[in-house]
Formats: C-alpha cells, sequence, structure tokens
C-alpha cells in the first residue's frame, strides 16, 4: 500500500496543510527540490514518510489535527498519520546547505535565482546542538567560487563537527581527490551527484560541470568508504528514456554505487516542464529495487542524507 500511495503523492508533489497551527513541523531549503519555495512537510505513515511542499492550491490536503496527528485526503483515499519535526532540514539529520548560491546554472535548479548567503562553521555548529534528537550530520552546498575552495570550506566544517560523534555525510561537487579528503577527515559517506541519465543530457542540463570527475570520485569513493556509503543523485523526466535511466541504474549498482532517484521537480529555467507520473514513478522503482537486490546493495546500510531520510524519493528497501 505505501509504496502505491507514496508514487501517487510524490507524483503531485505539493499539499495543502489546513487545520490547526502546524508551523512547527514546516521546514524550508536552500537547496535541492524546494529550494527558495514555501516550505514543506514531512507526512509520516507506519514508519515510512514523504515530504511535500505547503501549496495554496493542491489536490492533496493535509489536515492538522493537533499534535503532529493529521489527515491526509487526496480524492478518495483518506490515510491518518504524523507530520514529523524536522531536525535541521529533515527529520531524525541536522542536514545543513554550507553555501546557499552557485556558479553553476543547471537548467532545473532553482539555487542560482534564490541565492541564498554562505553559514559560517560557528553558525552550522549552533544549528546542529539546536536541531534536537538526530543520529546523523549531512551537509550540502553549492559553489561560490572554485569548487577547490568550497571543498576546503566544507572540510573546515567536518573537522569541527566530528566532535558530536555521529555520522557525517557530504554532498558536494567534487575536483580530483575530494572523496579521498572527505574520507580522512572522517566523512561517512559521500554523495556526488552525476543529475541525468546520460551524458549528453548533463552537458545540456549542467553545462560547465564535469561529468567525467564526478564519475572518478565515485568509483575511488566506494574504493574508500565502501559499498552501500556512496551515493549519486540522477533526477528524471529531464527528457531521457525508461531505457537511459534503467541503464544509468544498472552502471552505477554495478559499481557498487547507490543511485538516488530523485522526480524532477518544476524550477529553474523548466518551470513549466511536468513532473514524472505515477506509472513511470513504479516502473522505475521496481527496476531500481532488482538492480540494488542482484548487485548486493542495501539502503538499510545508509546513515546520513536523502537515502536515509526517504522523503523525497522512493527508496527500494526503505519504502
Amino acid at each position: 500500500m505505501w509504496e502505491s500511495l507514496k508514487a501517487q503523492l510524490l507524483e503531485i508533489g505539493t499539499a495543502q496543510l489546513t487545520g490547526t497551527d502546524a508551523s512547527e513541523y514546516e521546514s524550508k531549503s536552500t537547496a535541492g527540490p524546494g529550494a527558495g519555495g514555501r516550505g514543506s512537510v514531512f507526512f509520516s505513515y507506519e514508519g515510512h514518510r514523504v515530504r511535500l511542499s505547503v501549496a495554496d492550491e493542491s489536490p492533496i490536503t493535509i489536515r492538522h489535527i493537533g499534535g503532529g496527528t493529521v489527515m491526509l485526503t487526496y480524492g478518495c483515499i483518506e490515510v491518518l498519520g504524523k507530520l514529523e519535526k524536522p531536525g535541521s532540514h529533515c527529520p531524525g539529520q541536522a542536514y545543513i546547505t554550507i553555501s546557499g548560491s552557485c556558479i553553476f546554472h543547471c537548467k532545473y535548479c532553482p539555487v542560482p535565482a534564490n541565492a541564498a548567503p554562505t553559514k559560517q562553521t560557528d553558525e552550522i555548529i549552533s544549528l546542529v546542538r539546536d536541531a534536537g534528537d538526530i543520529t546523523a550530520i549531512s551537509l550540502t552546498s553549492g559553489v561560490t567560487g572554485s569548487a577547490e575552495e568550497e571543498e576546503e570550506r566544507t572540510l573546515a566544517v567536518v573537522k569541527a563537527l566530528n566532535e558530536f560523534d555521529i555520522p557525517i555525510g557530504v554532498s558536494i561537487y567534487p575536483v580530483s581527490g575530494t572523496a579521498r579528503r572527505l574520507h580522512e577527515a572522517g566523512v561517512a559517506e559521500v554523495k556526488f551527484n552525476l543529475e541525468t541519465a546520460t551524458p549528453g543530457l548533463f552537458a545540456e542540463m549542467c553545462p560547465g560541470m564535469d561529468r567525467d570527475m564526478v564519475n572518478a570520485e565515485l568509483d575511488e569513493a566506494v574504493k574508500l568508504f565502501g559499498r552501500n556509503h556512496v551515493f549519486t543523485n540522477l533526477i528524471f523526466g529531464l527528457g531521457e528514456t525508461d531505457e537511459e535511466m534503467k541503464t544509468a541504474i544498472d552502471d552505477l549498482c554495478a559499481r557498487g554505487i547507490i543511485p538516488s532517484l530523485r522526480p524532477f521537480s518544476p524550477g529553474g529555467e523548466l518551470k513549466d516542464l511536468p513532473r514524472p507520473g505515477f506509472r513511470r514513478f513504479m516502473n522505475l522503482y521496481k527496476h531500481h529495487r532488482a538492480a540494488l537486490a542482484a548487485n548486493g546493495l542495501d539502503t538499510r546500510e545508509a546513515k546520513t542524507m536523502c537515502i536515509a531520510c526517504t522523503g523525497c524519493d522512493m527508496v527500494p528497501g526503505r519504502d
């Protein structure tokens, strides 16, 4: 039931939030699909979760009854569940964007148009301390000057956060040696994003970025961090075919890398491009599940970032 319901909810991606005040359960993002938006909530049902952006109009309604208890309504579907409080951006983690602006202009990304300042290390430490009961710290970042400078800034933050003695995951745009330096700094897991299913689509969507470098650092990361602890985002809905997406999934899983299948969320220069539909969600999800199993990969081993959260994506083994 949950897999089908979540795919239907992610197809829409938004919800009207009604009922009693639920502001303590809302989260705002400076990175990812929700960057610059009104905010989002995490709906939880029987240990599973989905993240939906709050909107003035949506066919999905989440009515807050009180104390986090909500009734989700979508057509003839009614599900009683809970809203989860975000630690910092997502439940159970302090998921923090270091630099909220970026010199790259990926066509689907809203970050350049909603640039936010770079957080200082002291501010990040305070956010982690204020996040409450968390089991992981996850860091991501745009590129404000150069990728080398961003990595140096990230390494300094990681070293300062090691005092919390919980797993730290990092997702940044890599340069040669990034995986090794993050591993030496004490990072537990990494995510270097390939973003698209094919090199041609990557060149079109992410001008100026080096896909070969990302691939090289992903392979090096598997050697250092081990299988089940190296991830990459693959966005579907940008114009690739199902076969192209499945080929990319198969290749990554064979290399020991867990892909996170991220449904396209209209934004950036592609605001008029539609979100993927329910049937495509389920088709790719089933293939993803089979590819992970065939290569002995287990998403339940992940400790940080998106695979551990599951809010924005369908995650085989957790959903």
